[in-house]
């Protein structure tokens, strides 16, 4: 179970769609204590009776909201893909639970003229927990295992072969599948600054990665790997690479040669793209899996 949770696991969704699903959430808590009202609920004589018990679904959705757009805004290193696991996942979730059930204790408490006690907030806290545990790890583990099982699957079977690199000679190379002119001919990344530039075929780029303010182009000259450094952002230079079909945008911070791609595995968070006899490993994003996929089977 352990080794489970260390296992990686698919970051957020982008802020619209967890909004949206924190709104649907709120709306299924507020639905269904109006209609079944629950512990007590129904007992409950006050005026406005349904105003107040869509509250507890108002705030479901303020929390959920906050939790899964503010923090992953604020910290957003400590919510990569590189650090999520099943575990992390798991974890987020059950806090997420405790904070609504904070909430929803201390408005039930601003209705009711309650006064307030720590000791009820901890026997509050500690039944949430105990309830929650089982079903947030549930939902995880399920989604673990679907996403692991659909991206192996279709992994398998996009098992591109790296093309070699020839030698780039621009005059005298034979107009065939296996030199096309595009694999020939120079590419120029240039800098932000418009001074700073680096001149390179891509019949022997690897991939670029964004960092910051900054990328790294990975390539192989002379059998050894270089990695200068361009400053720039990723965005900049994939326009400068619209010419070249096979250099594609894989990821927020990657660009990478399909043709060099070696391998593709897959787990819960999706593809890897896995160059240089599998030394380097490049993540593919669920925005681009369609299009990525479409462009390995046309090799």
């Amino acid at each position: 179970m352990l080794s489970v949770l260390r296992q990686p696991y698919t970051v957020f969704d982008p802020t619209l769609v967890q909004i949206r699903g924190a709104g649907l959430i709120g709306l299924f808590i507020g639905l269904f204590l109006l209609v079944f009202q629950p512990f007590g609920l129904s007992q409950w004589e006050t005026d406005l009776k349904w105003l107040k018990i869509v509250g507890f679904g108002a705030i479901t959705f303020v929390f959920t909201s906050i939790h899964f757009t503010f923090w992953p805004a604020l910290f957003p290193r400590f919510f990569t893909e590189q650090r999520w696991t099943v575990g992390r996942a798991i974890s987020y979730i059950l806090i997420n639970i405790l904070l609504i059930a904070v909430g929803n204790f201390l408005y039930i408490g601003f209705l009711l003229e309650l006064p307030f006690r720590s000791g009820n907030v901890v026997w509050m806290v500690l039944v949430t927990l105990a309830v929650g545990v089982f079903p947030a790890t549930g939902i995880v583990l399920w989604g673990y295992i679907r996403r692991l099982r659909k991206y192996q699957d279709s992994a398998a079977t996009l098992q591109p072969m790296a093309r070699p690199s020839p030698a780039p000679n621009l005059e005298h190379a034979p107009q065939t599948d296996a030199f096309r002119p595009s694999e020939l001919s120079l590419i120029s990344l240039v800098a932000d600054n418009e001074k700073d530039s680096l001149t390179i075929s891509p019949a022997y780029l690897l991939f670029i990665e964004s960092s910051d303010n900054y990328c790294t182009v990975y390539y192989q000259e002379n059998g050894k790997l270089q990695k200068p450094l361009l400053r720039s952002s990723l965005s900049r230079i994939e326009n400068q690479l619209a010419n070249y079909p096979r250099l594609v945008r894989c990821h927020r911070s990657f660009i990478v040669n399909l043709d060099k791609v070696e391998r593709v595995t897959g787990n819960a968070q999706g593809y890897k793209l896995h160059l240089l006899d599998g030394s380097l490993e490049v993540p593919v994003a669920r925005r681009y899996n369609e299009t990525l996929v479409a462009s390995l089977r046309a090799v």
